[in-house]
């Protein structure tokens, strides 16, 4: 004898659905940022709250930085933050910087990047997320445009964007 058991959609304890997105919050920067900062700095514009429904919910992280650019030679790093909290870098290794974007540059190359990160908050209290960058030694960091940003159809100007969704579990 066999059992068959079917269903449209498992839920919770409380009636959920598990792995419903339960909300989505987004911001899109479309300015410009500069800065010089050696230590991660936050880019003004790429932070998102949200305020989680249940405290064992997932919140997906989506980053897309348009154009990310340094003058001279260097490196240009981003990393992804709950509050105060560096999420979704990689591992400590010696005096390697740890990010969740990072870039090697020749002068004044451009590119885009991007990042995705699952994360357990484990809570319900509202929750920033936000994006922090870093140039290394004296060089200057860019997003959204190139180092150059000559006034000619050669340089772009571009967008980025931080998106979270909240995921019942």
């Amino acid at each position: 004898m066999s059992s068959i058991i079917r269903a449209d959609k498992w839920q919770n304890a409380l009636g959920v659905a598990y792995n419903t997105v339960l909300q989505v919050v987004s911001t899109t920067k479309t300015d410009t940022f500069t800065s010089t900062s050696t230590s991660y700095t936050d880019v003004t514009g790429l932070s998102v709250t949200i305020t989680p429904k249940f405290d064992n919910s997932k919140i997906l992280v989506t980053v897309h930085i348009g154009c990310m650019s340094i003058n001279g030679t260097g490196f240009n790093n981003f990393q992804i933050v709950r509050g105060s909290t560096a999420i979704a870098i990689g591992d400590a290794a010696g005096s390697r910087t740890r990010s969740s974007i990072g870039t090697s540059w020749g002068n004044n190359f451009a590119a885009a990047g991007s990042a995705m990160f699952l994360d357990s908050p484990a809570t319900t209290a509202a929750t920033t997320y936000k994006i922090q960058g870093l140039a290394t030694s004296t060089q200057t960091f860019y997003v959204n445009r190139t180092a150059t940003d000559t006034d000619t159809a050669s340089w772009p100007r571009t967008s980025s964007t931080i998106t979270v969704m909240e995921i019942a579990q």
